[in-house]
């Protein structure tokens, strides 16, 4: 797989009238249809489907696709369109896997640091105060990118700039585990927030050893059910 996918692409030269290239708006558009399933996995769409709801050509949607492609997320099937590609069979684990080691020990890190806890639990309230809002007005979209930042949060707490950037590149792909285990269970928001709530809470009383299983039981309730 693409070792960039999940990151943001990069920013081109706004047209004429202001807007970003065509190009980069049916990007823009078809993963965020992926990320949301509201384009799901197995489903076929063509070229001209985004194209019209964007009012351009078929040329930049072509492009996008192609982008898309690279980043795993689309297969392009010739004549036909593109199909999106589903979560590979095995590929939650692997991320909850390399969630659990990298959040478990950029909180061990920060925890080292008591003089920065403070500031790492008001940017965490801040971020869960924002997924909150979400969960009330029943955006599980908005929600699911939410909980993907909150949880960047927790690493970016931990000051270490390698796996930082590593644990970007799985933004996308929690996004869309989210968005996939929690909408059938609408219920199931209220209990991320309380999770979420405690986590914080183990990092304020600084309890290293309580948040290792916290987080495992957290991500299990979620993903694992």
């Amino acid at each position: 797989m693409s070792p960039d996918r999940g990151t943001a692409p990069a920013s081109s030269p706004s047209g004429p009238d202001g807007r970003a290239p065509a190009a980069d708006r049916a990007y823009a558009l078809t993963k965020e249809l992926v990320l949301t399933g509201e384009l799901p996995g197995g489903h076929l769409f063509s070229e001209g489907d985004i194209a019209a709801r964007l009012g351009v050509s078929r040329t930049p949607v072509r492009e996008a696709f192609l982008r898309l492609q690279a980043e795993d997320l689309l297969t392009l099937i010739p004549k036909r369109g593109a199909v999106v590609v589903p979560v590979p069979p095995g590929e939650a684990d692997d991320v909850l896997d390399a969630r659990e080691a990298v959040e478990t020990a950029a909180v061990r890190r920060l925890l080292r640091r008591p003089d920065q806890v403070p500031a790492a639990v008001a940017e965490l309230r801040a971020a869960l105060d924002v997924q909150r809002g979400h969960a009330e007005r029943g955006d599980l979209p908005a929600f699911a990118e939410a909980d993907e930042v909150f949880h960047r949060t927790l690493v970016a707490a931990g000051r270490n700039a390698l796996t930082m950037r590593f644990y970007t590149t799985l933004a996308d792909r929690q996004r869309r585990m989210s968005v996939h285990a929690l909408g059938p269970v609408p219920e199931q928001l209220p209990v991320v927030l309380g999770q979420h709530e405690a986590l914080i809470g183990i990092v304020e009383t600084r309890d290293e050893a309580a948040f290792a299983p916290a987080l495992r039981a957290h991500l299990d309730g979620t993903h694992r059910r």
